[in-house]
């Protein structure tokens, strides 16, 4: 018995992580390859039986992990994105999702054969947009502006709110009469805001006081603030049913938004449990369906599926946006873009049970027809949202560019040659003749301090693929590639070496710095004592009779190579770990000996 259990409890990791590892590989949305996984290990196989594996604590252990996965959602909300689009947000939240419950309501009535009454808690819970399926699309699909902000709020601040709808519409339904219905409602209503409201809050001061005034050691930051989580969420859970949701997403954006502790390392530690809270959710809450459940399936259930998508999505959005500033092919893509992910499955799994209980065999088949919209709708809008954004000039194709930080005259050159050759280059540079002289080239500038977050949300990023540090302070470089980490990932930000006379940094981990480019040995010193000789950035097409080796020795001197420009269109760069496989139809950027064009060295100003 012992090794079946702890067969099923290491299937579910297992599964998991293999399924976001496959979804990372093929750029498809996690959620597709869980859930296929759950119904295979659950209804189709008998392998994973969650009911009998967990008994009394499934749905309890399913709710307190949703509510960490809101709680890392509201971390990541910063009241900065919402600059100019709060009147926009909040009609999307508030008419929206009136318009999409109604529509809700009267699709699961008219087309499932529902009542009217598990309808209407149906079209409650699946006002909620997916923030674990929001968050992978507009990484992948790398769209900034209006769009992504108004996305990325939606899918975290409607989840609880749904679930607060729900559970009003739930106390209506069960309501003696009208007067007392409102009643109750309006009861119920005060409970959940103010529960909500006062656990969120108070967890989030004493995290903040507790960490600023050191009260906590830095090994316990991350279980302490984990365990004020969950004692905000059970605290408001016990006082109002649902309302540990509304908790603890207070609870993250207040902590999100406040500037007095550093908070980066509890915000990495909480992306990494959920990953795992997802995997292990979405498989554990597909794995309890039937095959009743999946035979019960059919036409309906698709036309309802097809409805929403197709035409309560795009209603609820272009009622509720109309007359705003958003441009049209902001609006087009909110209108596209709706998935359902693990908030609506669990609470609709919750809600399912509960008004069986209360009578209402049909409520079952809430669970079947919710699993077949997340499904669904997170395979059509993982698959469409990257074609749709290029078609809205909201992203670029496959975007190849370098955002390169020091605009110096060397760094400059490099950034010009780029250009030239077809790559979008952006320069960073606090020193305004630098970003003079850049702009007098053609390239494009940003003036200011690269790790001004300020700067960071207004740069379209869209564009770029990555990023190169090239001003003469090693710890600064080092900094920026940090900082962009989370934009590009470790791969991706690149830094000069750090000099030859500070031997004792050598040994710095990749974890504190960027990759070296372009070799561990060309630190800033070395490359401008070579432009100072008179090297230049020159590009070289690669041939049978003319490889890389050849492109070397046809040089007096010595030959870096910087940048290959593979002939299906992606560019890869030369690091200290990593040189790329050279092959006929590629060009090459490569620094070579041979003078000044003008014979002489350029004004040359300090670099940040």
């Amino acid at each position: 018995m012992s090794e079946t259990v702890l067969l099923q409890l290491s299937g579910i990791l297992v599964l998991g992580v293999v399924a976001q590892w496959l979804a990372w590989m093929l750029r498809i949305p996690s959620i597709v390859f869980l859930l296929l996984i759950g119904v295979v290990a659950g209804p189709i196989t008998g392998f994973l039986k969650p009911d009998e594996l967990f008994g009394a604590l499934l749905l309890p252990f399913v709710s307190l992990c949703v509510g960490v996965i809101l709680y890392e959602g509201g971390m990541n909300l910063r009241l900065s994105e919402l600059r100019n689009l709060g009147g926009v947000f909040t009609r999307l939240i508030l008419l929206g999702s009136l318009i999409s419950w109604a529509f809700t309501a009267a699709a699961a009535h008219y087309l499932l054969g529902l009542s009217w009454a598990v309808s209407l808690l149906m079209g409650a819970i699946l006002i909620v947009t997916g923030p674990t399926v929001i968050g992978p699309i507009l990484r992948n699909v790398r769209i900034r502006g209006p769009a992504a902000s108004l996305l990325k709020w939606e899918g975290i601040v409607i989840d609880p709110l749904g679930a607060i709808l729900a559970v009003l519409v739930f106390t209506g339904v069960g309501a003696a009469n009208l007067n007392e219905g409102v009643a109750e409602v309006a009861r119920d209503f005060a409970y959940l805001i103010g529960s909500g409201l006062i656990f969120g809050v108070a967890a989030a001061f004493a995290l903040i006081y507790a960490l600023k005034t050191y009260r906590v050691p830095d090994y316990l930051h991350n279980p302490f603030s984990l365990m004020l989580m969950a004692a905000s969420f059970t605290g408001s859970t016990f006082v109002q049913h649902e309302s540990g949701l509304l908790a603890v997403t207070i609870m993250g954006m207040i902590i999100a938004n406040q500037r007095r502790v550093p908070i980066k390392h509890i915000l990495e530690f909480k992306e990494a449990i959920t990953v795992l809270l997802i995997s292990t959710l979405f498989i554990l809450l597909a794995a309890r369906l039937t095959m009743d459940d999946l035979r019960a399936l059919g036409w309906r259930d698709f036309l309802f599926v097809l409805s929403l998508l197709a035409l309560g999505r795009p209603l609820s959005v272009l009622l509720s946006t109309f007359g705003k500033s958003l441009k049209w092919n902001e609006r087009i893509f909110l209108m596209a873009m709706a998935p359902r992910g693990i908030v609506a499955a669990a609470v609709t799994s919750v809600f399912a049970i509960t008004m069986v209980d209360a009578g209402y065999a049909e409520a079952n088949h809430m669970i079947s027809a919710t699993f077949l919209l997340v499904f669904v709708s997170v395979l059509v809008y993982g698959i469409a949202s990257r074609p749709l954004a290029n078609r809205l000039h909201l992203s670029g194709e496959n975007p190849q560019g370098v955002i390169f930080v020091g605009a110096h005259e060397w760094g400059r050159e490099i950034a010009q040659a780029l250009a030239k050759a077809g790559i979008a280059v952006l320069l960073i540079d606090r020193n305004r003749v630098n970003a003079s002289a850049a702009r007098m080239m053609g390239l494009t500038v940003q003036i200011g301090d690269a790790l001004d977050e300020h700067l960071i949300e207004e740069l379209n990023i869209s564009p770029y693929a990555r990023l190169i540090a090239l001003t003469p302070n090693d710890e600064l470089n080092s900094l920026i590639c940090l900082r962009f980490t989370e934009e590009f990932g470790r791969n991706e930000v690149y830094q000069l070496p750090f000099s030859l006379d500070r031997g004792a940094k050598a040994g710095v981990s990749l974890d504190h710095r960027g990759r070296f480019f372009p070799s561990d040995r060309h630190t800033y010193s070395v490359l401008d004592a070579l432009f100072e000789q008179g090297y230049r950035v020159k590009v070289n097409k690669i041939t049978e009779q003319f490889d890389l080796r050849k492109l070397v020795a046809s040089y007096e001197g010595e030959v870096v190579p910087l940048f290959v420009l593979k002939a299906v269109g992606t560019l890869e760069v030369f690091t200290a770990d990593a040189r790329p496989v050279v092959e006929p139809g590629d060009r090459v950027l490569s620094l070579v000996p041979g003078g000044a064009t003008d014979g002489q060295k350029p004004e040359n100003a300090p670099s940040n």
